[in-house]
């Protein structure tokens, strides 16, 4: 054990003495492994914050939820023009799924609305997220409530004038006095408040709405005042399945309830989507995966050219210290320690030029989650990764040299160094 803690001493002092000796050349030729590691590990550090950010955003939603409505989540061949031309889902579709529908926990009604303006008082906010739905939607999504309630059943289905607010129109309309029972005004029409979510921060539900900034009124009420076939508004059909059902059997039950209450014939395409939730989460696995494999790809010819730059570095300094091998073989000193020391040092030189390559990943992280709005995180296991990975570089680019190094004949090289 003694035998080689010196041999990684003296490794390191060798690794040291290379670099202050050449720098230029070292860190030239340590270049390679620092751009291939910062390659790699800023790109699945990305990638890791991008995967995180978006599970974070629709982590309130119900992974198996199905959507129900004319557009599709993903590619499909049918044409734009033509899935314009299918017809909105209706309330009475809705009921209709609902009612006749088993192996379902939920089922929701909600439109896409667009922002708006929310009034109280002499204050306004502008551009708030409004989700016009039925009562079950509390149930689909995992809302919190800081006070209040969603409303019920009866209120939804009567269309009362009830609606439930976000954390920060809640503090920015009613400076920390409670909204409950308080009217608000939406669409020109007063709205009573009779709940309050709790604050979630940086994340996103209901494709791409802040809860915070997101104000919740019955889905009958803004039916009554502007109709069901208002082009501002794009209906659509939440379902919440039971464990029990698999996906095809829930979306044959679909699509059968939906094909003959709608009259579609027998060959005839349907003109609707069931989207299934998981379905999305995969697609966008299925993204981060390729992401990782295009990093890695590329960060590989970075670690190709940089342990090219350690073998030449490890070379020359076998030439340059084959004197010095000539001494420490007639004293001694085994091939194997000798294999040892140039490979510890390979490894050493290899592991310093990853070190900077992580720490510039780390510098850029920290400017970024600072200047924007999205949090960079660079993770312990990427970090173990990057040394690992210089570290597996320096020990794959010292072989040869530490091989010619500890099969020098020692009356050679000590000749060839006078």
């Amino acid at each position: 054990m003694i035998v080689y803690v010196r041999l990684l001493k003296e490794s390191f002092s060798f690794a040291m003495n290379a670099l202050r000796n050449n720098k230029l050349r070292t860190l030239l030729s340590l270049l390679g492994v620092t751009i291939g590691i910062f390659s790699i590990i800023a790109v699945l550090a990305a990638v890791d914050s991008l995967d995180r950010k978006i599970k974070k955003d629709i982590g309130s939603l119900d992974n198996s939820s199905v959507f129900v409505f004319k557009y599709c989540f993903g590619p499909t061949d049918i044409p734009d023009w033509k899935i314009e031309q299918f017809p909105d889902v209706t309330y009475d579709e809705y009921k209709l799924l609902k009612n006749e529908l088993t192996d379902v926990q939920s089922v929701c009604f909600q439109f896409f609305a667009g922002r708006e303006n929310v009034k109280y008082e002499a204050k306004t906010i502008s551009s708030i997220v409004v989700i016009p739905c039925t009562y079950e939607f509390s149930d689909i999504e995992k809302l919190n409530f800081k006070e209040g309630r969603f409303f019920s059943e009866q209120e939804s289905n009567s269309g009362a004038n009830t609606v439930v607010i976000g954390y920060e129109i809640a503090k920015s309309l009613f400076d920390g006095l409670s909204p409950i029972g308080k009217d608000v005004r939406l669409y020109g029409q007063k709205f009573r408040v009779v709940g309050v979510l709790k604050k979630v921060g940086d994340r996103m539900v209901s494709f791409g709405s802040n809860p915070d900034t997101t104000i919740y009124p019955t889905a009958n009420r803004i039916r009554s005042l502007f109709g069901d076939n208002a082009s501002k508004f794009t209906p659509i059909v939440i379902i919440k399945p039971d464990k029990s059902i698999d996906d095809e059997t829930l979306k044959a039950q679909i699509t059968q309830k939906m094909r003959n209450y709608r009259g579609i014939k027998t060959g005839q395409n349907d003109n609707f989507f069931i989207n299934f939730l998981k379905g999305a989460t995969e697609m966008i696995d299925q993204t981060i995966s390729l992401m990782n494999t295009i990093g890695w790809i590329i960060a590989g010819f970075s670690l190709l050219v940089g342990g090219f730059g350690i073998a030449n570095i490890m070379f020359v300094s076998v030439k340059e210290r084959t004197n010095l091998i000539g001494i420490q073989k007639s004293l001694g000193a085994k091939n194997k320690f000798i294999l040892l020391q140039f490979l510890f040092e390979a490894i050493i030189l290899s592991v310093f030029g990853g070190i900077i390559g992580i720490f510039l990943v780390w510098i850029i992280a920290f400017v970024l989650s600072n200047a924007l709005d999205f949090e960079f995180v660079l993770s312990f296991w990427n970090i173990l990764l990057g040394a690992g990975l210089a570290a597996f570089i320096g020990l794959i680019s010292g072989i040869l040299p530490a091989i010619s190094a500890s099969r020098l004949d020692p009356v050679e090289a000590i000749r060839s160094g006078m």
